[in-house]
């Protein structure tokens, strides 16, 4: 019976002598936090009294649509700025020129449907690129295609008020000085030859 006994006491002595080295090592939660925190880069945010809009200007002559707009949803959202903010509005204001003369690649042009309701019952309706461009608005189809790379909600609807778009070459916008942006020679695939 003693070597039973004399068995069974160091496996209990091996079972708690883990648990209190464990205990030992140890740190307290608040520690680990603050040293987390100390090492951890923080990016600065901006408030909305800190953001500096700039005016950029756009020639959409011969450019393509879905490159563009890709180009000013990311201006509008100022996601080409160091201080990125997604909760805040700092992209630019942007102005879009000949927008009546945007180039699509393939069939893109007569392929591509829009549809809207009347309000009746069997009152939806279709157009194409082409019909719009011929239309009476022709700068809807770029106010579209960015409104479509914009996030959904109250920011990105606020963000899409900073986009001025003109079918011809003239705007009223000569006062602000806009910085023209020769968005079709940056890459060779942003125009059509």
């Amino acid at each position: 019976m003693a070597t039973k006994a004399a068995t069974k006491q160091p496996a209990k002595a091996k079972k708690t002598a883990p648990k209190a080295e464990h205990k030992a090592n140890k740190k307290p939660a608040a520690t680990s936090r603050i040293s987390y925190a100390r090492n951890r880069k923080v990016t600065p945010m901006l408030k909305p009294a800190d953001v500096q809009k700039e005016w950029v200007m756009i020639d959409a002559e011969g450019v393509v649509l879905g490159r563009l707009a890709a180009f000013i949803a990311h201006k509008l959202r100022g996601k080409d700025k160091p201080a990125f903010t997604p909760s805040t509005d700092c992209g630019d204001n942007v102005v879009v020129i000949n927008a009546a003369k945007v180039a699509m690649t393939r069939n893109k042009l007569d392929d591509e449907k829009y549809y809207y309701h009347t309000g009746f019952p069997g009152g939806i309706k279709e157009r194409t690129r082409s019909m719009m461009l011929r239309g009476k608005n022709p700068s809807r189809v770029v106010y579209l295609a960015v409104q479509r790379m914009m996030p959904r909600g109250p920011l990105g609807r606020l963000q899409m008020t900073h986009l001025r778009i003109y079918p011809a070459a003239e705007h009223p916008h000569a006062a602000q000085q806009p910085t023209m942006v020769a968005f079709g020679t940056v890459n060779p695939k942003n125009k059509l030859r």
